[in-house]
């Protein structure tokens, strides 16, 4: 379960100190946006301590790589370091993850490590539309939606009502290929507006979001809420679960007609 993913830029060393205290699922360290251009390169030669760092606690982490030209040094440090996966932003089609995976292939085979996994972010409108075919590329974990840069591709504003339509097609190929889905159906600018993101959380849940990202460690334990059940949706599924090994195909819980669907849903929500 990953409900929550902390980016942290790869350059401050405050910030990765401080990283594996946060509670979140999962850490991303920020090679890309967040990090100025003069120190790009300090920042990846780091991560063979950073990644040791932010991951202590247990936190799984992954690093964002630069698109274009720094994609693959950044790709083969990452994996030197130890890095679970990759977030690899501005994804246009499913061969260049293809040709990441072949060239991370010949750098994993001497280092006898696991294959690393992609978390593809689709950030403009050609790849919001070829979002299946891209989640069937190699090594896809979860497909991602970036906000900002898909609205700024557009020519529009990163309102919830913009991103709405193009986070959730992104949302039904990642869960047509059987792929997790990170995102709230929103920006993760907004990092200030409590209310707002746990409302959020919640609806991208009922939507079946996997968990999202987030930019400040306040939001971390709102994410880890907003996608975990709480304890009324798990009595009523040990309800539903205890009722229905009497075998008798549709009963009654709780007012509401309950049938094979609603039986597996309770039943996932138990694990």
């Amino acid at each position: 379960m990953i409900r929550s993913l902390l980016y942290v830029p790869a350059h401050s060393e405050r910030f990765i100190a401080k990283a594996h205290e946060r509670g979140a699922d999962a850490i991303i360290l920020d090679l890309e946006d967040a990090v100025p251009p003069e120190h790009k390169a300090t920042a990846r030669e780091g991560l063979a301590e950073s990644v040791k760092a932010v991951g202590r606690n247990g936190a799984r982490v992954f690093v964002r790589i630069n698109a274009g030209e720094l994609a693959r040094e950044d790709a083969a440090a990452a994996c030197r370091a130890g890095a679970e996966g990759l977030y690899v932003p501005k994804v246009r089609d499913a061969q260049g993850l293809a040709e990441l995976a072949a060239f991370l292939h010949e750098l994993e085979v001497p280092l006898r490590r696991e294959a690393m996994s992609f978390v593809p972010v689709l950030e403009d409108p050609g790849a919001i539309l070829d979002a299946r075919l891209i989640a069937r590329a190699p090594r896809v974990l979860a497909l991602a939606t970036g906000g900002e840069d898909l609205a700024l591709a557009m020519g529009g504003t990163p309102t919830p009502d913009v991103l709405r339509l193009p986070k959730l097609l992104v949302h039904y190929a990642a869960k047509a290929e059987g792929v997790l889905s990170f995102g709230l159906l929103r920006s993760t600018a907004d990092y200030a507006d409590s209310d707002g993101i746990v409302a959020a959380a919640k609806e991208a849940r009922a939507h079946g979001f996997d968990g999202a990202a987030c930019v400040h460690p306040a939001v971390v334990p709102l994410l880890n809420a907003g996608f975990a059940p709480d304890a009324a949706e798990l009595a009523w599924a040990r309800r539903v679960v205890a009722a229905a090994e009497g075998g008798d195909g549709a009963f009654v819980v709780d007012g509401k007609m309950v049938d094979a669907p609603v039986i597996a849903r309770a039943r996932r929500l138990l694990g």
